[in-house]
């Protein structure tokens, strides 16, 4: 049994889906964004695999986007989290707590 484009979809799908349930469902401000980290790395995995099956149909140029995509996303990736983590020390400083309810910045 070979590993099939189908099984990177369905572990990708699986992956997002919990970065989904995540995200939606935690309410602290780090685990909202672990949520999104694993929603990018779901991307970045269906990006890869597209690239390696695609490339059975494409010249080299086209295998080689799938993995320049995934850098710019992982670019990405990093500066959000640092972006949101300094944030997070702030609000932390500021009011306390990173939980997601109790932050009402327009309230001093």
């Amino acid at each position: 049994m070979s590993v099939e484009l189908g099984h990177y979809m369905a572990v990708s799908g699986v992956i997002f889906g919990i970065g989904i349930v995540v995200a939606l469902g935690k309410r602290n401000a780090v685990a909202v964004l672990m949520g999104v980290e694993l929603m990018l790395n779901a991307v970045n995995l269906l990006l890869l695999a597209f690239a390696r099956f695609g490339a059975a149909f494409a010249d080299d140029a086209a295998a080689l986007s799938g993995h320049v995509f995934v850098v710019f996303v992982l670019t990405v990736a990093a500066a959000e989290a640092a972006v949101v983590l300094a944030m997070a020390v702030l609000v932390y400083r500021r009011r306390e707590t990173v939980e997601l309810d109790r932050i009402n910045l327009m309230r001093w």
